[in-house]
């Protein structure tokens, strides 16, 4: 596993229960390898207008993502994916490119820039509703 691929992993569902769901590796974090990861979702009405990203069938990188249906990248839905508790291989074994998954996404991970990006994204929100 590697940084932008997209597996199928054990989630937090928001009434307590763990389902396995498709997530977004963003960063792995030291030091024992685990990795930050985002819950991707189809249910496309919940989408957080220029916070989350759909990922849809008629995108070009849509093949590699190893997804099935139009879908949405949570940013906010994110989760610690704990390498020593990795017993299978992931069940999906898309991945994104820079560019593609998530598109706005692409170039701060591969310049590991994430959490700048996520910090504009938030302060721009924030400036928009006050």
């Amino acid at each position: 596993m590697t940084e932008s691929d997209i597996i199928l992993t054990p989630l937090p569902q928001a009434d307590g229960s763990v389902k396995n769901r498709p997530a977004l590796l963003l960063r792995e974090l030291p030091p024992f390898g685990d990795f930050l990861s985002c819950g991707i979702s189809t249910q496309l009405h919940q989408a957080v207008p220029e916070f989350d990203e759909v990922i849809a069938k008629a995108d070009s990188d849509f093949t590699t993502s190893g997804l099935v249906a139009d879908s949405l990248v949570r940013l906010g839905f994110l989760a610690v994916r704990v390498r020593a508790f990795q017993t299978l291989p992931p069940v999906i074994e898309g991945h994104g490119s820079e560019e593609g998954i998530p598109r706005g996404l692409g170039a701060a991970l591969a310049q590991g820039q994430f959490f700048a990006h996520i910090d504009v994204i938030l302060r721009r929100n924030l400036t928009s509703s006050q």
